[in-house]
């Protein structure tokens, strides 16, 4: 015989409605009575009728997290939506949800794949793991009234957008002033994207900072082609680089490698700083000085900020600033 809510009721000395409440996670219950109603939950196996609530309630208890367009091998393992996804995931059990992956190899199939999730009903909104221009799966969200929330700041909508992000700009000073200190003149911002809104961002943040101490701004280099390891072996001589900035640790590696390629050395010749604090800053010698976006925080502050969204889609959209710190290793020399 099945454990029903009137037996949970009975055991904890509560309504029935108290229960239902605290499934829902409902405000109203204070967090000392929730806990007592998921103990006797546990002590007595309730195992929720799922199907039945979302029939009754209209909702699939499912969140859609869309990642980028995949294109290329960098964007499907990178860690950093690992662990963001992971973190999301966590969170979304605490809220008896699960998660669905949004996927596509461009915008047109993601696109798609968004719509048909939507509506199919297989999820109840959206969490986006990356900000670009022009993007058609944000016009979607927006014009269909989707409740969705961003990692990131989006270049548009930001009136209609929840967002829980870094201060990219503030990172991008972080990592150059850190250089700066360490007796480092000639800096070179080193990405292998220019479309993503958080590489605008640092990088502005990096010309702020050397603009602001008469220090020489480089344009930054891009890592794509074969020509452009030509280019930057170039840019870095005749530039008399010192030290490099990584849009993130994965891209680092290779930036290091081909640092040593060039019969130069991490650090003692060229001093490189990354940004995520991901496995990969770890992963060889020399570790990798980088800054940790907490990633973890970003993905469990979308999912309860995207619940929000959903209690109530008019509700004040917000921008969420997780802060950031700077983890000191191996692959910076002080001039000092």
């Amino acid at each position: 015989m099945s454990v029903t809510i009137k037996d949970v009721a009975r055991e904890v000395g509560v309504a029935p409605s108290t229960v239902s409440r605290t499934l829902k996670d409902h405000p109203s219950i204070s967090e000392e009575t929730k806990e007592r109603v998921r103990k006797a939950m546990d002590k007595l196996g309730y195992v929720p009728n799922v199907a039945a609530r979302n029939l009754a309630s209209n909702l699939s208890n499912a969140v859609g997290v869309i990642l980028p367009a995949l294109g290329t091998k960098d964007k499907e393992s990178n860690p950093f939506y690992l662990e963001v996804i992971s973190a999301i995931n966590e969170e979304a059990s605490h809220h008896q949800m699960t998660v669905s992956l949004a996927t596509g190899e461009n915008q047109e199939e993601l696109l798609k794949n968004v719509q048909l999730m939507y509506r199919q009903k297989r999820v109840d909104g959206f969490i986006l793991l990356y900000v670009r221009e022009d993007d058609q799966v944000l016009d979607y969200l927006v014009d269909q009234r989707v409740p969705f929330t961003i990692i990131g700041q989006p270049y548009k909508y930001h009136n209609e957008a929840s967002c829980v992000d870094n201060d990219n700009q503030i990172l991008g000073r972080t990592a150059t002033q850190y250089l700066i200190d360490k007796g480092h003149s000639n800096v070179l911002f080193v990405t292998n994207t220019e479309n993503e809104n958080f590489f605008k961002e640092r990088y502005f943040g990096y010309r702020r900072c050397l603009g602001e101490q008469n220090l020489k701004v480089l344009d930054y280099s891009v890592l794509k082609e074969a020509s452009d390891f030509l280019a930057l072996k170039d840019k870095i001589t005749s530039s008399q680089v010192s030290a490099c900035i990584a849009i993130d640790d994965m891209f680092a590696l290779r930036l290091i490698q081909f640092i040593q390629l060039n019969d130069w050395l991490v650090p003692d010749d060229i001093s490189v700083i990354s940004f995520n604090n991901s496995i990969f800053s770890t992963l060889i010698h020399p570790y990798i000085t980088s800054i940790d976006v907490n990633s973890k925080e970003l993905g469990h502050l979308a999912l309860q900020e995207f619940l929000e969204q959903l209690k109530k889609t008019d509700s004040v959209k917000k921008r969420i600033i997780i802060p950031h710190r700077l983890i000191e290793r191996e692959t910076v020399i002080s001039y000092k």
